[in-house]
């Protein structure tokens, strides 16, 4: 199967759907791929890249189209590049199935099958092939670079000879995989981070990465189904921006990720927001581009309003990072749909069939539900909860099951000490203590805790490889008592050696 790399017609596009490393993939996966000259200039890919890694570089985009089975795009077709398309091919590309339903017209009357990258559902076997994530995380780090330029002031808290500086206070508003790596960024570069979502479930990621939850008093979870977050109550909405507000009187940089699938943005930082900010302030809305989380936001613009503040509805593009990552992902999309050898568009998938927007001439938009982590009703948590055994329940089951093996060992060795010599009894006495201080070190110990008893395990370790050595100078030892000495110092030995390797993996971790 031939597999067919365009260039993209829109010249604020800098990425392209493929590079020398997807390429080397592609072919691997049994693939002939063919690249359009100067494809990937852009993205400073050249052509002799491309053939260096096996691609064939053709010069027009008819012949592009007139050669691909496969056709892998970054941006939609458009007019021109899908007249150009043939019956059967496979098209693989952002399309936006929601907001572009002539699109898909267009694409399903002339036969092509095609798959919106846009529209891969967020289930954990799909995530290799989320292009929404992997633009999402570059997006996020951007977002608090370029911030950072336009604030002309340290994100970091210094304390200098000419005095002290104070940190920059940011405000990540929509805590998704942008969101995560906005703040993770200016967490980086030691600004105080503030972090805003309406799904509950994500304050733990928010703290877990230094910075502050904030909430409204307002007991509503934007958490759905699918993943993404729902449309708020008025009153949520209300308390949302009365919060916006108060934070913007003393937040130095604000960063907007809040989109919802199919839907304009959400308007979350409204004028009299923007108003409160002092001069020098910045505002990096990443939902520019489907209307903006702020008011005032220009999509494709960067701009400063009449008090200072700078509002940025456009950034760079990383386009060789942002390249590789959309490479990757349509590479693993490739290898679940068969690659060249048993590449076939099963139906029955849950990726395929509600990304494969066209197919055999029928739009399949939109596709069924797939939910991703429902959540449980309160009802149900509450059963549960009234169901499990209480504290002091657990309590007294422990004590008379500890009570009864008790009784039990106890019974045991008075029937044992009956019958054996007294100095078995003695050795086996020592075996059982041994046997209780190893569960008590090794098993009953929280296993975050076992790399620091490295140590006392291989001291133990070394007594047993001792005692072991000891036995095996008495030449009146019978010979079960030697194999038995044999195999503990053969297993203590292990113990040991893994010990010390465990240790030093763990010393490197600590070295730069």
């Amino acid at each position: 199967m031939k597999v067919c790399i365009p260039a993209e017609i829109n010249t604020d596009e800098l990425r392209v759907a493929a590079t020398p490393k997807t390429v080397l993939r592609l072919i691997k996966q049994g693939f002939e791929v063919f690249v359009e000259k100067d494809a990937g200039l852009k993205a400073n890919f050249s052509n002799k890249e491309f053939t260096d890694s096996g691609a064939t570089v053709l010069g027009t985009a008819k012949e592009i189209y007139a050669t691909g089975d496969i056709i892998l795009k970054v941006l939609a077709p458009g007019n021109q590049e899908i007249e150009l398309m043939q019956k059967g091919q496979v098209l693989l590309s952002y399309l936006w199935p929601a907001q572009n339903p002539d699109l898909l017209e267009r694409l399903s009357k002339k036969g092509v099958n095609a798959v919106a990258m846009d529209a891969i559902p967020r289930i954990s076997r799909a995530q290799k092939m989320d292009v929404l994530s992997s633009m999402a995380n570059i997006a996020g780090y951007r977002s608090v670079i370029e911030s950072a330029n336009y604030f002309g002031r340290f994100l970091n808290g210094q304390i200098t000879a000419a005095g002290k500086v104070a940190p920059a206070k940011v405000l990540v508003i929509g805590a998704g995989v942008a969101g995560l790596a906005a703040i993770g960024t200016a967490r980086s570069l030691g600004a105080i981070v503030r972090a805003f979502d309406t799904r509950m479930e994500v304050a733990e990621q928010i703290e877990s990465m230094g910075a502050q939850f904030l909430t409204v008093d307002i007991e509503e979870d934007g958490s759905t189904d699918s993943g993404y977050s729902k449309v708020m109550s008025p009153a949520f909405i209300a308390a949302e921006m009365a919060l916006f507000k108060k934070q913007a009187e003393e937040i130095d940089i604000i960063i907007t990720t809040a989109q919802i699938p199919g839907r304009k943005a959400p308007v979350l930082v409204l004028k009299e927001c923007v108003d409160t900010l002092k001069p020098g302030s910045v505002i990096v809305d990443l939902a520019a581009s489907t209307g903006g989380n702020c008011e005032l936001t220009k999509d494709g613009e960067i701009y400063t309003t009449d008090n200072g503040v700078i509002i940025v509805g456009k950034l760079s593009q990383l386009p060789s990072q942002a390249s590789q990552l959309y490479g990757n992902n349509l590479c693993h999309l490739l290898d679940d749909m068969g690659k060249a050898e048993n590449f076939k568009i099963d139906m029955e998938d849950d990726v395929v069939s509600r990304a494969m927007v066209t197919h055999n001439g029928a739009i399949n938009w939109p596709p069924e539900p797939l939910p991703v982590s429902p959540q449980k009703k309160k009802e149900d948590i509450t059963e549960e909860i009234d169901d499990a055994p209480t504290p002091e329940e657990l309590s007294k089951k422990k004590a008379k099951s500890t009570l009864i093996n008790l009784t039990f060992i106890g019974g045991f060795l008075l029937l044992l000490g009956m019958v054996a010599p007294a100095e078995f009894m003695q050795h086996f006495t020592v075996f059982v203590l041994s046997v209780f201080i190893g569960w008590q070190v090794i098993w009953n110990v929280s296993h975050s805790l076992h790399t620091p008893l490295m140590a006392v395990t291989n001291a133990i370790s070394g007594i047993i490889v001792i005692g072991g050595l000891e036995l095996f100078k008495n030449a009146d030892i019978p010979l079960p008592l030697i194999i038995l000495a044999a195999i503990a110092i053969f297993v203590a030995s292990i113990n040991i050696v893994g010990g010390f390797f465990v240790t030093h993996r763990m010393l490197k971790m600590f070295k730069k």
